[in-house]
């Protein structure tokens, strides 16, 4: 008999990804919405599907035109499977072209806000009204309504913004609901998942943690696991998943690597020791590192070099423990989709350590309980586990460390520089209660120079970037606005207290175009 904490795995819903930047969002919107859902590509094969058995399908937006040669399509099975559908932007069109409907490029694009207008009455849209607003993306649209379909709702460029099939089983609709600049989105989709699909929303933080405590043990079974812990949430809330599931079989292993940040190996040790009481050992790695990384400048090959000694260095750790066969890790889900595009047909942005940066022959299999989870989902299942609030709290920071936030060559030198003026930033934003709702905030070392005026004297010396910005869930992001005066102390403390600094800059770019980090 199944317990009640897995029974939301009977309500999967499953998300076809068919490029676009949004999809990752509508998996984290229906989660919220308390249902399990999972990304697949587009072409995904239908006996998998069906073996599934989702209780309804999402079909995302993407960059592509559905008249193009070799336009990305599914399987047209998948709207005979019996369960409900939903396409979103090239998702509708794509329901359009299956059905008969025409899509052509539209004469003026219509990309941002934009006013639905009700054409029927239908609880699909139940809470929606009249001039409602939605965010729009798209260059083609629907001119010929496809057979079968009735409209539902319309905007100013877009005859049929909102459609249905005559069943009430398939819907599509041009706006991205997923987006917070769709107000009324959260409602939309959940008419679908409850009111479409008849789910009951069975997924939340603690079902989730039953159901990955269980598969853990199932993937572990009695043998020795190691952890890889960081020192941050994704890495702090594995290690008490898992010692969770299998208790003393757990060995954590805590590596300084050489690129921490200003006395964070002291303050982790204390942490995972006295507050979490893990079974740790600390290895000091740092001359490793640091000679494996001197004169590289190229970031990814950095990622790759540290995401390799970290390997080497876990393999050995699981020969003296025991022979332990699995090494346990927090990659999340924001990782794989900037690291390889084998959730659809994404662009790679960059590897992570411990995604893309891993050797393609390991000696020890992965344990990745919260890779299909975004960092907010991780908070909340630590908080359930009840790993500490200043831990679960931290702010993100990269497995590679500073070496990606020194631009060019790492050495002990530049090193130094970046860790005082990184510990300044930390004291004055991360650590002021005022500034709770930033994702990030830190320094970057800049590999050019400039000259300035130090007590009359003339200096030439380092630049220092300051990167603060504001997310949900580090797949978009914008630079924070900070007060003046606040930015005035950050850029007065790093010049006067850190040698061989003269300037300090504020970095105003979001993602995208950017990334977060600088590398």
């Amino acid at each position: 008999m199944k317990n009640q904490y897995s029974d939301y795995h009977d309500e999967l819903v499953l998300i076809l990804d068919f490029g676009s930047q949004y999809t990752q969002l509508i998996a984290r919107k229906v989660r919220e919405l308390g249902v399990y859902c999972e990304i697949y590509p587009h072409n995904m094969e239908m006996d998998t599907i069906r073996s599934m058995k989702p209780k309804g399908i999402i079909l995302s937006g993407g960059p592509s035109s559905i008249n193009q040669e070799n336009a990305p399509i599914c399987d047209r099975a998948v709207f005979d499977l019996g369960v409900p559908v939903l396409g979103i932007c090239y998702g509708l069109q794509l329901i359009a072209k299956f059905f008969g409907g025409k899509v052509e490029k539209a004469p003026k694009r219509e990309f941002g806000k934009a006013h639905v207008y009700i054409e029927t009455k239908d609880r699909f849209l139940d809470g929606i009204k009249d001039g409602d607003v939605v965010w729009m993306s798209h260059s083609d649209k629907v001119l010929t309504m496809p057979r079968g379909f009735v409209a539902l709702a319309r905007s100013d460029n877009s005859p049929y913004a909102a459609i249905r099939n005559k069943k009430g089983d398939i819907y599509g609709v041009q706006f991205h609901p997923e987006v917070h600049h769709t107000p009324k989105g959260n409602r939309i989709l959940k008419n679908f998942l409850y009111k479409t699909c008849k789910l009951k929303g069975l997924f939340s933080p603690r079902s989730f943690v039953e159901l990955a405590t269980e598969k853990i043990r199932q993937e572990a079974g009695n043998e020795k696991v190691i952890c890889a812990l960081s020192g941050g949430v994704d890495s702090s809330v594995v290690a008490a998943l898992i010692h969770r599931a299998i208790g003393d079989n757990l060995r954590c292993v805590f590596v300084n690597n050489g690129v921490l940040r200003k006395n964070e190996a002291e303050e982790v040790i204390a942490a995972y020791r006295d507050i979490l009481h893990l079974n740790l050992k600390y290895v000091d790695a740092e001359d490793t590192f640091l000679n494996a990384l001197r004169g590289v400048k190229d970031p990814e090959r950095k990622r790759k070099i540290i995401g390799r000694i970290f390997i080497r260095i876990f393999e050995e750790e699981a020969r003296t423990n025991g022979s332990a066969r699995h090494l346990a890790q927090g990659t999340l889900y924001p990782d794989v989709i900037e690291s390889v595009s084998s959730k659809g047909p994404s662009a790679t942005i960059k590897s992570h350590h411990n995604v893309g940066g891993l050797p393609k022959r390991m000696k020890m299999t992965l344990i990745e309980p919260l890779r299909e989870l975004f960092k907010d989902e991780v908070r909340v299942v630590g908080r359930e586990l009840g790993v500490p609030k200043n831990i679960v709290a931290r702010q993100p920071f990269p497995g590679p460390g500073l070496a990606i936030r020194i631009i060019g060559d790492v050495t002990r030198e530049r090193l130094e520089v970046l860790k005082e003026a990184d510990s300044i930033v930390r004291q004055e934003i991360e650590h002021n209660p005022s500034f709770k709702h930033i994702w990030q905030s830190f320094a970057i070392l800049i590999p050019v120079k400039t000259v300035g005026v130090m007590g009359d004297e003339r200096t030439y010396a380092n630049v220092i970037a300051v990167r603060v910005v504001e997310s949900e869930d580090a797949m978009t992001a914008d630079w924070a606005r900070l007060p003046y005066p606040t930015l005035d102390t950050v850029a007065r403390r790093i010049i006067n207290e850190v040698p061989g600094v003269n300037r300090v800059v504020y970095d105003i770019s979001s993602k995208p175009p950017s990334t977060i980090e600088w590398e």
